[in-house]
């Protein structure tokens, strides 16, 4: 089957099945093999930029008619896909299904389009059983979700006796200027590594918060773990936490237990890798229970700067191993 994805998350999850898409959106880079691919899309937003002008040029793009992303058709006509997989969560994060709509419109190809629209993590599973449906690899779906409902369970098991007076408070935010806490399936997450989450619920999107509410939080445990980008973009727009008022004071940053994560692979991708994360979120959380994460996905936060200077090497995780 001809497949186009149109985010990484898809395309994570195709793979996951065994298959190739002939073509992938612009930032598709997992596994490694698909950065070779024909890329369909392309952005408006120059996502080098620190995280302040990246939320201005969204805000500007908004209130035009051109949105965050564009298709090749050309290239997509070209192509003849029969099956387009893309999603409808977020118009910022990814090319999303109205874009695709207007696309498919405009070649002779009649694709399926399946549109993804995770919010917890069983979302994500039943994702991928649906796509899994779509390309008639039901039972490799299955033997998949199998294979990350274990993983989950193994954490969960290690974390169920936890008293809640030993599960700490947990901040993450997956954007640094304005600030926002994560959502959708990171509180569950959170929950099953040991920890609570007391400023979002389960599903609940991502939303700017102000940073008051922060402070009376008070969280003992941050991650910083931005939408899009890597360690190292992290580790540049670091003092966008930093230098605000009553960072130094939270209880988090008094006991050393702030940490950063790689968001643009791991939180803030709803594909297979989000077992990863919760892999790599349980010893942040419970460090005497698990061995500390792979420094690939997360590191001490003011480790943060020198490690990205002087990175030790990819640590290889259990997607790596993945067949």
């Amino acid at each position: 089957m001809r497949i186009v994805t149109t985010l990484p998350s898809a395309t994570e999850l195709v793979a996951a099945l065994g298959l190739e898409p002939v073509g992938v959106s612009h930032e598709c880079d997992y596994p490694p093999s698909v950065a070779s691919l024909p890329s369909i899309t392309r952005s408006r937003i120059d996502a080098d930029a620190s995280s302040e002008e990246i939320d201005r040029q969204v805000l500007e793009i908004g209130e035009t008619d051109d949105g965050v992303y564009e298709v090749d058709v050309d290239l997509l006509e070209e192509l003849e896909p029969e099956l387009i997989v893309t999603q409808g969560m977020c118009d910022v994060c990814a090319v999303d299904e109205a874009v695709i709509a207007d696309a498919v419109d405009r070649i002779e190809a009649d694709p399926d389009v399946l549109t993804v629209d995770p919010h917890t993590v069983d979302d994500v599973l039943d994702d991928l059983e649906r796509v899994g449906r779509a390309t008639d690899r039901e039972e490799r779906a299955r033997e998949v979700r199998a294979d990350l409902e274990e993983r989950i369970d193994a954490v969960r098991e290690r974390t169920a006796g936890i008293a809640s007076r030993e599960r700490p408070r947990i901040a993450i935010f997956d954007w640094t200027d304005p600030a926002m806490i994560a959502g959708h399936w990171t509180a569950e997450l959170v929950d099953w590594a040991g920890g609570e989450y007391g400023l979002a619920d389960v599903g609940q999107r991502s939303t700017p918060r102000e940073w008051e509410e922060i402070l009376e939080y008070d969280p003992e445990l941050v991650v910083v773990a931005p939408c899009g980008f890597d360690l190292e973009q992290t580790a540049a727009n670091r003092s966008d936490l930093t230098e605000r008022e009553g960072w130094d004071e939270l209880a988090a940053v008094r006991e050393g237990r702030v940490w950063a994560m790689d968001g643009h692979h791991y939180l803030n991708r709803p594909g297979p890798r989000l077992v990863d994360t919760l892999e790599a979120l349980a010893p942040i959380v419970q460090p005497e229970r698990f061995d500390a994460p792979p420094e690939s996905v997360a590191v001490p936060f003011d480790e943060l700067e020198e490690f990205v200077s002087n990175p030790s090497g990819p640590t290889e995780t259990r997607a790596d191993q993945a067949p």
